[in-house]
């Protein structure tokens, strides 16, 4: 499955899935399809020596080798299964100041104190309303809850890495780019705004034809560009010209409020 990928502002992929040994495998790498009303060309190429490109509107924009941007084969070194970090090893890099020592007096400053500023309201009864208290406010001489200093850890020896073997369950495949046909063509559409055409496929194994065929349909974006443009224009003139049209008008109404 190969083709633009586009839902709201912020998700715009050119989908690449190679269905390979049961299952679908959408492309790790992504290319970003364009997303405006034009016209645009999508070419997928993959090769005999099991690479692949991307191009958008003739001009790559991707390539690679199809074992490192699809998860098709298994990986070929795994964790080895014999070790383990030690338990030892120290990977924080920062510790608590050993000489750093809470100060004696710093639990005894509370965070809460009374308003200095509250007055008692003079219609306050105590034997009604009880003795009477003034509200708390945030202490500003309270510090929070104590820690001590961070210091580097002179212990730290870095992130423990795992160490690798290669995977006894791996191995090439020099098929990759191949399927037992290509001599078919499906398309599917899933639209939630009308108004996309699709047209112009071509499947073929010269991909200086392919291209010389996207770049083609450069000039129908340009041409469909300036039409735009042009009807642009002229709208923008018409507004121009009819807010100018309806400046007398509301000086007129203004001048007669005014009388």
């Amino acid at each position: 499955m190969f083709g633009p990928d586009i839902c709201g502002a912020g998700h715009r992929i050119v989908h690449f899935i190679l269905n390979k040994r049961g299952e679908n495998r959408l492309i790790k790498r992504n290319v970003n399809a364009e997303n405006d009303e034009h016209t645009h060309s999508y070419t997928a190429v993959l090769k005999a020596d099991n690479t692949y490109e991307i191009y958008v509107d003739g001009e790559r924009k991707q390539d690679g080798k199809i074992e490192d941007d699809w998860s098709i084969l298994p990986a070929k070194e795994i964790n080895d299964p014999s070790q383990s970090k030690p338990s030892d090893w120290v990977d924080d890099a920062m510790m608590d100041d050993p000489e750093d020592k809470k100060p004696d007096d710093w639990d005894t400053i509370p965070a809460e104190i009374s308003d200095p500023d509250a007055k008692k309201p003079d219609d306050w009864d105590d034997d009604l309303d009880g003795a009477w208290e003034a509200p708390k406010v945030p202490n500003p001489a309270y510090k929070g809850v104590w820690r001590a200093k961070r210091i580097s850890n002179p212990a730290y020896k870095g992130p423990w890495v795992h160490p690798q073997i290669p995977n006894p369950d791996y191995k090439p495949d020099s098929t990759l780019y191949q399927f037992d046909s290509n001599a078919f063509l499906g398309i599917e559409i899933w639209q939630v705004k009308a108004g996309s055409i699709f047209d112009n496929f071509l499947v073929t194994d010269d991909l200086d034809l392919a291209l010389e065929r996207a770049k083609a349909l450069n000039k129908v974006r340009e041409a469909e560009q300036a039409a735009k443009k042009a009807v642009d224009d002229a709208k923008a003139a018409a507004d121009a010209e009819a807010a100018k049209s309806a400046e007398p008008a509301e000086n007129a109404e203004a001048e007669k409020d005014d009388l």
